[in-house]
């Protein structure tokens, strides 16, 4: 294997919290091995346009504790292209950078994985998106920070609910998969969740509504992931509304809140430790694969197992929303 020259670091995809923890261990890591790094701006955009800058200690100080990603991130079409790939190639060469750590998803490891395969570049991960859908780890950078995000505002809005016997329909991120719907429900005692996982019966909820007002509870708390079947919490207040137009409902889309904000202990930890494995990981000859952790241990998953196989929603878990929501 050639010996590690320069390592280059960029965040690409949706931001994440814990992206900046992660660029500050893989900076300090690898200057402690007394090897340079370069943080290549807007993603893989960066790279082919040539924008980067050499990293020191001092450069990734106060950085830890913050949302976001100080390397700006980007989604690049023209690195879906072999000519944009080969451009970004040719950049990285005529500067002596043949290591590159992606912190990213599953868009992100789709381009890693063509540029690993088509270059001699040692290439490797860290899991980088709040919707926690990456095979090979169990929680990705940003996920926890976003739940509790997610459950922050969920406990504020059962406050209202309660006082005005009102009926929310919360919408949290989500497209494809559920876990922050599941866990942010799950956490704040919400009666309903619908994940993009499982089919929704719409006439299942409006029945649970209908068992409430029997009981003379007049408060619900409905969570639903942005990727639920039936189309979100505007299109669920439509529904219940029409069937119960005594009802005070309301929806509320938490939207790109959920992003943002200072990383959790959790978050920084994992960053932590996956930016410091990314590094060992390359001086070791390790390539084409992403580091995650599994039991609070470091695993490896290659590239094309990593991409959008998502994790299957434990069945335990739907159990306990549907048993606790009694």
């Amino acid at each position: 294997m050639e010996q590690i020259k320069r390592i280059g670091v960029l965040t690409s995809g949706g931001d994440a919290p814990g992206m900046n923890a992660a660029i500050r261990a893989v900076v300090r890591t690898a200057i402690y091995h007394n090897i340079e790094v370069y943080g290549i701006k807007r993603g893989y955009a960066g790279l082919i346009d040539r924008d980067w800058q050499k990293l020191s200690t001092t450069d990734v100080s106060n950085i830890i504790q913050r949302g976001g990603t100080m390397l700006k991130t980007a989604r690049s079409e023209a690195f879906r292209t072999a000519e944009g790939r080969a451009k970004a190639f040719a950049h990285m060469a005529a500067e002596d950078m043949n290591a590159l750590v992606v912190i990213g998803g599953d868009g992100s490891f789709r381009g890693a994985h063509a540029f690993s395969r088509e270059f001699p570049v040692n290439i490797v991960g860290i899991p980088g998106t709040i919707d926690n859908d990456i095979k090979g780890t169990d929680y990705t950078l940003g996920f926890d920070t976003a739940v509790n995000t997610a459950v922050e505002a969920i406990d504020k809005i059962r406050d209202t609910a309660s006082a005005h016997d009102r009926i929310f329909i919360v919408e949290v991120m989500g497209r494809d998969a559920g876990y922050i719907a599941l866990y942010s429900g799950i956490s704040c005692g919400a009666e309903d969740i619908l994940i993009p996982e499982t089919v929704t019966n719409v006439e299942t909820v409006l029945q649970h509504i209908a068992a409430d007002k029997g009981r003379k509870k007049l408060m619900r708390i409905i969570v639903v992931a942005e990727g639920d079947d039936f189309g979100g919490a505007q299109a669920l207040q439509q529904m219940v509304q029409q069937r119960f137009p005594n009802l005070e409902v309301r929806s509320l889309v938490l939207g790109h809140i959920q992003r943002g904000g200072s990383p959790s202990c959790f978050d920084r930890m994992q960053a932590s430790r996956l930016g410091y494995a990314a590094v060992e990981a390359l001086l070791a000859g390790k390539s084409g694969l992403m580091l995650g952790l599994h039991e609070w241990q470091i695993h490896y998953t290659p590239f094309d197992a990593a991409v959008k196989q998502n994790t299957m929603i434990q069945d335990e878990l739907l159990k306990i929303a549907e048993v606790l929501a009694l």
